[in-house]
């Protein structure tokens, strides 16, 4: 074991969930590509945590959520092969505003919603591990590639 300090990557995720679908994005950008996951995306520095989340959906979707009405659900804290770590987490919004549209589509092919019960097959794993988290509601964290 190192002894250096950790420095892992934040990322916020939000789960915009309208009922009992849930809002997913398809990556257009190398990593995952054609796969799906939640709007998410870095915190940037000196940024709160609801701030960035808000930040991040307004950005790729459209849509608009006062971090006040960002629930924290579930934190994934995730061992990324050759790139080091990451430390997920993930919001629940409890209100929001608009109609998602895909503003970012240099990086995102598609936005669907998919019901709880039937989400898609190829999800990106790390997120997959907040969203069942998220739903399952057992444990409020992940570890998520580590061995």
């Amino acid at each position: 074991m190192s002894e250096q300090p950790a420095q892992p990557v934040i990322d916020t995720h939000v789960i915009l969930r309208d009922g009992g679908m849930i809002l997913m994005s398809q990556r257009g950008s190398p990593y995952g590509r054609h796969r799906w996951h939640m709007p998410s995306g870095k915190l940037d520095e000196g940024e709160p945590l609801s701030v960035g989340a808000a930040r991040e959906l307004f950005e790729e979707t459209g849509v608009t959520v006062d971090p006040a009405h960002l629930r924290l659900v579930h934190v994934v804290h995730h061992h990324q092969d050759g790139e080091g770590e990451r430390i997920g987490f993930f919001f629940e919004a409890t209100e929001w505003e608009g109609a998602p549209r895909n503003r970012e589509p240099e990086k995102c092919l598609a936005l669907e919603w998919f019901s709880v019960h039937d989400l898609p097959d190829d999800i990106i794993e790390y997120p997959e591990a907040g969203l069942l988290g998220y739903l399952n509601g057992v444990n409020r964290l992940t570890e998520h590639g580590w061995g």
